[in-house]
């Protein structure tokens, strides 16, 4: 019984011992135990199925639906034809809104796209576009493209419209047909003198084209002018003198014309005789427009003693208007022959330059301004309390000092005007300047009146 249960107890250690070992085996990675192998072909061909699902995905656009305003294009993004799209300098991005034809065709219909669709496919969008261009230009297959088709639906014919116009009861005019109508109803004896007012205002806008006055000579209107500065209405004495200032200012043809008309001498029988102030003014304008850059007048004028109504008339004149435009005027006349000899001196002057030089000659200004003593008149104008009238008196002053210096000397009148008007004017050009002014007006002045006293030492 003994012998018994020590072979027990050695078969159960034994037992328990292959356990053991059994259970180590089990615990340990065996060189030839099973692994896992990855499919990396597999991968490789599920990673290029992926790439071409990408590859697709990239190839939708995602559309834009512009608006009124401005709106940042991203990449990938597309817009409707007609889209208006920019490059913003500033931020570098592109940017869409509306365009003018996108609100006429881009219609639902050509969309062709849910509205609760944000992408379409690039063929869908080739699809779209190619429809509206073919809703754009409706040419039929049959029909051949014909392009006169296009032009007749844009423009109606001549014909038609003479024939609406003349329903219409229109007349187009060209201006010499206006200048034969005006003329003619100024001829009509029967025209009242509101009309031939009327007219004359009309026929005055006419001839502020230079073609137009030349036809107005060739026409017979200048003489009509003429006569209307004869007439006993003042009213047609004032509208005809406007009208012939228009006509002859820088235009030597109808000047020339004026001269030879006798207008000349008929302007300066109404500045001889009483006249209201506006007659007055407008006779001046047109003696002044005449007698601009044309010597051939001016000596006339001089010879028809031109600068005796004009002394009589500035006398006359104690508003300082008529003052101040005879002295311009003469300040002009002054300036312009100087202008013409100092021409002659600084370059080489041609036959037609010798000849206006020649012209200048003739006439005897400086004698006459002498003789007719406007030395002692002009300045007379200083007394106004008007900026420009004195500046005007100070600039003909300057113009007359060689023929009239000696005057100017012995008139110690004029030299207390001179130093009061500069003490009174640098005063203004100090004022200006704490205000911050720079090239005051009354600077100039201030200079004009110590050129005038330098000139007088």
């Amino acid at each position: 019984m003994k012998l018994i249960s020590t072979s027990a107890i050695g078969a159960a250690l034994l037992l328990l011992l292959h356990c053991c070992q059994i259970a180590s085996n089990v615990g340990q990675k065996s060189d030839c135990a099973l692994t896992v192998v990855e499919n990396t072909e597999g991968r490789k061909e599920a990673d290029k199925e992926a790439g071409v699902i990408a590859d697709e995905d990239e190839g939708d656009f995602e559309v834009i639906q512009p608006t009124d305003n401005w709106q940042t294009l991203k990449a990938g993004q597309a817009v409707p034809a007609g889209s208006h799209v920019r490059l913003n300098l500033q931020t570098g991005q592109r940017e869409v809104r509306l365009g003018e034809e996108q609100l006429k065709y881009w219609t639902h219909e050509h969309r062709e796209i849910e509205d609760d669709q944000s992408t379409i496919s690039a063929d869908e969008l080739k699809r779209a576009m190619k429809k509206m261009k073919e809703d754009l230009n409706p040419v039929s297959k049959d029909r051949p493209i014909n392009n006169s088709d296009s032009v007749t639906s844009k423009y109606r014919p001549l014909g038609e419209l003479k024939r609406d116009m003349a329903q219409l009861d229109l007349l187009v005019e060209t201006d010499i047909q206006i200048m034969k109508r005006l003329l003619d109803q100024l001829k009509n004896s029967n025209s009242t003198t509101e009309l031939k007012l009327s007219l004359l205002l009309d026929l005055e806008y006419m001839v502020h084209q230079v073609d137009n006055a030349q036809s107005l000579c060739s026409m017979g209107g200048l003489q009509l002018v003429v006569e209307g500065l004869n007439s006993t209405d003042f009213r047609l004495q004032e509208s005809s003198a406007f009208v012939l200032g228009s006509a002859v200012s820088s235009n030597p043809m109808v000047q020339v014309k004026a001269v030879e008309s006798g207008a000349l001498q008929t302007l300066l029988t109404i500045m001889a005789t009483a006249q209201p102030l506006r007659v007055k003014k407008k006779v001046l304008f047109a003696v002044a427009s005449l007698l601009r850059n044309f010597p051939y007048a001016q000596r006339h004028f001089l010879s028809h003693g031109g600068l005796q109504v004009l002394s009589e008339l500035f006398r006359a004149d104690g508003g300082g208007v008529l003052r101040t435009r005879i002295v311009t005027m003469l300040y002009d006349m002054i300036s312009e022959k100087e202008l013409i000899s100092q021409a002659g001196l600084d370059m080489d002057p041609d036959a037609a330059h010798k000849e206006r030089v020649h012209q200048y000659s003739k006439v005897s200004l400086q004698g006459e301004l002498l003789e007719k003593g406007w030395c002692n008149l002009v300045p007379q104008l200083l007394e106004s309390t008007e900026h420009d009238y004195r500046e005007k008196a100070l600039r003909a002053l300057l113009a007359m000092a060689p023929m009239c210096l000696d005057q100017y000397r012995s008139d110690r009148s004029l030299l207390s005007s001179l130093l009061t008007l500069r003490d009174q004017y640098q005063e203004m050009v100090e004022s200006e300047m704490i205000v911050g002014e720079e090239n005051s007006y009354f600077a100039e002045i201030v200079a004009l009146i110590n050129a005038l006293l330098v000139k007088m030492k």
